[in-house]
């Protein structure tokens, strides 16, 4: 993969329609604990920051329209057509990044990586391998352990399935400094964290 560097209303505003009170034409809007603020621009997290940046308000309504569009540009990025008579998924981007990125690996560090069971790594590269995408050789300096790298026949069209986002990325993050981007990413991981959190278990 490359490493060059390279760069409405959303239903949610104030509710200003005819309202339930009859006067000021405001219902009473979300409960203090939905995340979605008083609506106003009034409060602590309503207006603008001190420094004219964005409001708490104003950065989860862009984030709410931006995300859903991210997510759904990401999912449409295309499998090369060399990789389409094997069954890949999304899920298999993130194993096939480390791999590129960080070159072979065995199967519990891409576990400690992805953050998941290495049994689950486990499955996902005893499928890949049987479908000729990994190859797996026993660690030298320990027979125990298995290597795990992409074969070299595929790795320029996961190279190429990869580096579309990769570049976005890339020229997102170049201009930032490396605390911003610490930021960025630890707000990222917060969120996604949140969100697990409510997950049926």
């Amino acid at each position: 993969m490359s490493t060059e560097d390279g760069s409405g209303d959303d239903g949610l505003g104030p509710g200003d329609g005819p309202g339930a009170d009859g006067e000021s034409g405001r219902t009473g809007g979300p409960g203090p604990d939905s995340g979605l603020g008083s609506g106003d621009g009034s409060g602590a997290d309503g207006g603008s920051g001190p420094d004219g940046g964005l409001s708490v308000d104003d950065g989860i309504r862009t984030l709410l329209r931006l995300m859903p569009r991210m997510v759904g540009r990401a999912k449409r990025i295309r499998i090369p057509e060399e990789l389409d008579a094997f069954s890949l998924a999304p899920r298999h981007l993130s194993l096939f990044a480390y791999l590129l990125f960080d070159g072979p690996l065995s199967v519990n560090d891409l576990a400690a990586r992805l953050e998941v069971a290495p049994a689950t790594v486990s499955l996902m590269v005893s499928d890949l391998g049987r479908q000729g995408i990994l190859d797996r050789t026993p660690d030298p300096a320990d027979r125990r352990r298995t290597i795990v790298t992409i074969s070299p026949a595929n790795r320029p069209a996961i190279d190429t399935w990869l580096s579309r986002g990769a570049t976005a990325w890339r020229r997102a993050l170049t201009p930032l400094t490396p605390a911003e981007r610490q930021l960025l990413v630890a707000t990222l991981t917060t969120y996604e964290e949140y969100l697990s959190d409510d997950e049926p278990s």
